[in-house]
């Protein structure tokens, strides 16, 4: 397999310094060829890599580089990791993801005789699948003390484990500001808060595809009411301490991302509402919308209306458009009008409080204003004279070939003409000349008439 070092130069076709050295020079060539330069980004996705290379070649090729892509190598080793970390100073983002990186990272440190330098300029790095210990991934945090955005998806963690081992103390992190942890199996609100303590000014929280059944800590028992929400206080010291309510340790959180997880309650969403920072919410592909029959007795829009009147400080949902001051009054007025008629036990807090400021709403007069799909005329051919069920979705054209039987006229030598009997006395028939026109567009109700005729 190829060393990082190996697989730069097959990629970028470097060449060596002495290269240059052999050439007659009759006028000035440069040291260093213009191929030689490595890009600022260097992405080497997919290339076997499993070490760095000679260091000292690596470092005068690499020491500019400043955002490093290698996905889905052969990476193992935590001493070729380091080693790789220490030759690119300037580095700022690096993805090591779909590297098999599960091995002891003091084994890594004792062999290569680290010193626990840190990568201060290191400001994103990404360890998707790449089965990292939490041990391992404690350690990592030591050395990048300024980074902002983490990325640990697809990881395998059903527990945060983030204390420290030396003093038991959870782990604090002020410079991170983005999580990303979909699709690790974590079922319980609790678990994420450890996420919320150990990076307390979080502004950006990534749980999509997480098995969440719930916001709530502890989680609820199957029996308990789920209107009743209470947030217990367990335990002395910081490590074991539950938190007082759900939301007390992402008090930054501006944007939070919970599609496809399992949250099945309007009181969660409720939750969510409370978050003191949160401007910002993705919540599709849930239970709560898609089980049982009645969650889906309302549509996607009015499924809209009720998360917005009950997340007030919401600005932008599931992508939307920013919600206006107008999208959030129509919401809590259809929230009122949903819950009215519902028995009281039924209706959320929210809507005692949106009350309160609309006041008792009348509900809205159902108008339905979609034509008759069938109505009865009278059909009229010379002596002829019958009454018939017209379905006044056919067009002009499908009601002439209906009519070939009675009249004895082919379609395309008929002519027929529509007769109201409210105005036909003042304005007289009017001939139906339009083939693809449907028949709901001339108002045809029961007890008018339709004459056919031939073409002269």
């Amino acid at each position: 397999m190829p060393s990082l070092l190996e697989a730069i130069v097959e990629k970028y076709e470097c060449f060596d310094d002495d290269t240059f050295d052999q050439m007659p020079i009759a006028i000035y060539v440069p040291r260093k060829s213009p191929r030689n330069m490595i890009p600022n980004l260097l992405v080497l996705n997919d290339c076997d890599i499993d070490s760095a290379g000679q260091e000292s070649d690596l470092r005068d090729k690499c020491h500019g580089v400043e955002e490093l892509d290698l996905a889905q190598n052969c990476l193992s080793r935590w001493s070729e990791v380091f080693k790789i970390l220490h030759i690119m100073p300037r580095l700022k983002f690096a993805n090591l993801s779909f590297n098999n990186l599960s091995s002891d990272i003091n084994s890594a440190i004792e062999v290569c005789d680290d010193t626990g330098e840190t990568y201060p300029c290191l400001k994103s790095i990404v360890l998707n699948s790449t089965n990292i210990t939490w041990r391992s991934f404690r350690h990592i945090l030591k050395r990048i003390p300024m980074v902002e955005e983490i990325h640990l998806s697809m990881n395998n963690y059903d527990v945060i484990d983030l204390e420290d081992d030396e003093n038991c103390q959870h782990i604090q992190m002020p410079s991170v500001k983005r999580l990303h942890f979909t699709g690790n199996p974590v079922s319980t609100w609790s678990e994420v808060c450890k996420l919320g303590r150990a990076f307390p000014n979080l502004e950006s929280l990534v749980l999509a595809e997480c098995p969440l059944q719930s916001l709530m800590t502890p989680p609820p028992s199957p029996d308990s009411h789920l209107g009743m929400l209470s947030y217990p206080r367990q335990g002395s010291g910081f490590c074991d301490m539950t938190l007082d309510s759900p939301h007390d340790a992402f008090t930054h959180l501006k944007f939070l991302n919970l599609n496809r997880t399992l949250i099945r309650t309007w009181d969660d969403v409720d939750i969510l509402g409370r978050f003191p920072a949160l401007r910002y919410l993705r919540i599709q592909g849930c239970p709560i919308f898609e089980e049982n029959s009645e969650r889906q007795e309302y549509t996607e829009h009015e499924r809209r209306q009720l998360l917005i009147a009950r997340l007030t400080c919401i600005q932008t949902l599931n992508g939307g458009a920013e919600i206006t001051a107008d999208d959030r009054e129509d919401a809590e007025r259809f929230l009122i009008r949903y819950y009215m008629d519902k028995p009281e036990n039924e209706r959320p807090e929210r809507y005692n409080e949106l009350v309160q400021i609309h006041g008792k709403l009348d509900p809205l007069v159902n108008i339905d204003l979609t034509p008759e799909s069938k109505v009865q005329v009278k059909i009229i051919c010379g002596d002829k004279c019958e009454q018939h069920i017209l379905d006044v979705y056919q067009t002009v054209s499908e009601l002439k070939q209906k009519l070939e039987k009675f009249s004895g006229i082919p379609a395309h030598r008929m002519r027929v003409f529509y007769m109201d009997q409210l105005v036909c006395s003042v304005i007289g028939p009017e001939e139906m000349k339009f083939p693809n026109k449907r028949l709901y567009s001339y108002n045809i109700v029961k007890g008018d008439q339709i004459i056919v005729d031939s073409k002269k």
